[in-house]
Order: C-alpha cells, then structure tokens, then sequence
C-alpha cells in the first residue's frame, strides 16, 4: 500500500485500462447514443466481477473522470488495496448490501452522486448471473432512482463474452474478445409503475444483446 500510494491515480488508473484492453481487446461499441458529457446510469448485465472494469475502461477518458461504478462495500472493503483502488482509483459509490448492517438508504447514496453530476454504471440484476438466463430479474432500486431523476439518461450496456474471460472461480483470465455495447437512452414516463418501468428496462437491454449477437 505505501509503494501503491506513492503513484499517482491517474496512472494506476492508466495501468488498469491497458490491461483490461490487452487480455480482452474490448472495444466500445455506441450502438444507440454517443459518448457525450450528458449525465446518464449505464445499466448492465452482470456476469463477472469485471463487468464494470470493463465499461469504465471503453469510456473516454473524460467520461470515465465523471464516470462512478456502484458496488458492494462489503467486497471493496475487505482489505487496504482493495479499498484503495475501488474508492481511489474507481471512485465507486460503495453500498452495504447487508440490509441488517446498513446505515445508509443505497438510493440516497447513488442519488448523492447523481447531485453531485456524476455518472454511474449500475447492474440492476443486483447480483451476478450465474444461470443460463440472459437476465435476472431487475431489482426496484433503478425505478426508485429514476423517480428521483427524470431527467437523467438511462443506457442499457451489454457486455458480452466477460464471462468466458473469467469464469466462476477462476482467478487467471482467459485473453478473449469482449465488446461492450450502448444503447438507445430510455427515460422513466410520467406517472409510469414500478413493475411496467423494470420489464421495458429488461427489454431494452435484451433488445440491445440480441441486435449485437445477430
């Protein structure tokens, strides 16, 4: 940690990116929006724990600086580098997601960030998938956020092929092609449900992977 402190962030950050890129060559593809300034929640599928790596790295370099990842503090926490580099380096917006344990409210928090101008990149599934499903289903923490900013873009991004790049327990990737793609940006309607918001969301997004994988 003291060697780790002594380098700047940038290029720490820098030294992530490039090792991202050369074990799974992972290119950008902005299928259905550029990549502008304009504040937005990147939601995604999640398969791996590199899924957000991923995204943050296929960013230019000016959205990644405004670009937050949202993840669970109970892993980024566990040890001094870990919490160097996820509040450091990722800037995440760390969330207990130990209802028991928790004191903080997961939407004020991410809702904070959003205040504050930052994008986030968030995986509405809530957990990994590790089932043959394309998607979990969506947890209601993205409706609520939505609700509270309406105005904010939401980009279904699918990552495909992480997960044959590090497959469940493996701790040595496997150097393999990945893609991470943007959508079209849906917003939340007026007066629109929880439950109707969530499945246009999830088809979004299904949307989105099947268009990539023709």
């Amino acid at each position: 940690m003291k060697f780790l402190s002594k380098i700047s962030v940038p290029i720490i950050a820098s030294a992530i990116v490039l090792f991202a890129k050369i074990i799974t060559a992972v290119r950008g593809i902005w299928q259905g929006c550029e990549p502008t300034q304009k504040q937005r929640v990147y939601y995604a599928n999640h398969g791996s724990n590199g899924d957000f790596v991923l995204i943050w790295s296929v960013l230019p370099p000016a959205l990644r600086a405004k670009t937050r990842p949202v993840a669970g503090s109970d892993y980024w926490l566990s040890s001094r580098l870990k919490a160097f580099i996820g509040k450091d380096v990722f800037k995440a917006v760390l969330i207990d997601r130990n209802k028991t344990t928790r004191k903080e409210n997961p939407i004020e928090i991410m809702s904070s960030a959003i205040k504050k101008g930052d994008s986030l990149i968030l995986f509405p599934e809530g957990t990994r998938n590790t089932t043959d499903e394309a998607l979990l289903p969506f947890k209601p923490g993205l409706y609520h956020l939505a609700s509270q900013h309406p105005d904010v873009e939401l980009v279904p991004t699918w990552i495909d092929n992480l997960t044959s790049v590090m497959p469940k327990g493996e701790i040595i990737p496997v150097p393999l092609l990945c893609t991470v793609s943007f959508g079209t940006p849906v917003y939340i309607k007026d007066g629109e449900e929880k439950s109707a918001f969530l499945k246009r969301l999830e088809m979004a997004l299904i949307a989105l992977k099947d268009e990539v994988q023709k």
